[in-house]
């Protein structure tokens, strides 16, 4: 099993409807509600993109250098789906994801593969003038399908975060949610800004992991917090 399957499908197979991933951004005013088709359809459209035109299997490290973001997720997502591993120094990566303002970031590192820009906008718009070679992903992934089906089983010993193994990872992620006081049911509002692997583990892979939803806050005002966690009935807080 894939970590993005043993991520996903308890949510899938339980009411799938209902909210996964709730997204604020307080600077710009935004908010998406996915549900857990919706996270799943975004992140198979992500990993056929990531897989067909990019050749990510089982094993190809990905650095990833995006905000706290569902698209972010959703990439993440898409990623272990294909059996990558996400790294943390976009020098050992194959494939660098990044926002608009890290693309000249990425392409210093020279991966072997390319560069995939977000523009993580929440109409799909582009990111126009990319460098020549740099992949803008709001324009292809829309051409994706939004079912994935690896081509080759995933073993658990596959490496999926920075050299830890899939089964390692699921472990962890537990763990974690153990610590953090997350557990199925929950709905966990959090400004983590997953600027580190650690912060990916706590903020995205231990909330799913324990069977809980998100309530993701970017460019969180701290005057809107106490009201926004009564308003999305949050349990659990993640700062």
């Amino acid at each position: 099993m894939t970590l993005t399957a043993a991520l996903l499908e308890p949510a899938l197979a339980g009411n799938p409807a209902r909210p996964l991933i709730t997204f604020y951004d307080d600077a710009t005013g935004e908010r998406i509600e996915l549900s857990a088709i919706t996270t799943a359809n975004w992140a198979a459209k992500a990993a056929n993109l990531l897989r067909d035109e990019c050749d990510v299997e089982p094993g190809t490290p990905v650095a990833v250098l995006l905000p706290a973001h569902w698209q972010t997720a959703a990439v993440l997502l898409a990623i272990w789906w294909c059996g990558g591993q996400v790294v943390a120094e976009p020098g050992e990566a194959e494939w660098v994801l990044c926002d608009a303002d890290r693309v000249d970031l990425a392409l210093a590192a020279e991966p072997d593969g390319g560069v995939i820009a977000l523009s993580l906008d929440a109409f799909g718009r582009g990111l126009p003038g990319l460098p020549a070679g740099v992949i803008d992903f709001a324009t292809e992934v829309r051409l994706q399908g939004d079912e994935f089906v690896p081509w080759d089983e995933v073993p658990d010993d596959a490496p999926a975060l920075a050299g830890g193994s899939v089964a390692d990872v699921l472990t962890d992620a537990h763990h974690r949610a153990t610590a953090l006081g997350v557990s199925v049911g929950d709905r966990v509002l959090s400004t983590l800004d997953w600027s580190s692997l650690d912060c990916v583990l706590d903020g995205l892979l231990a909330v799913l992991a324990a069977g809980a939803s998100l309530v993701q806050c970017r460019n969180a005002d701290p005057a809107k917090l106490d009201h926004r966690a009564d308003t999305e009935k949050t349990t659990v807080r993640l700062t």
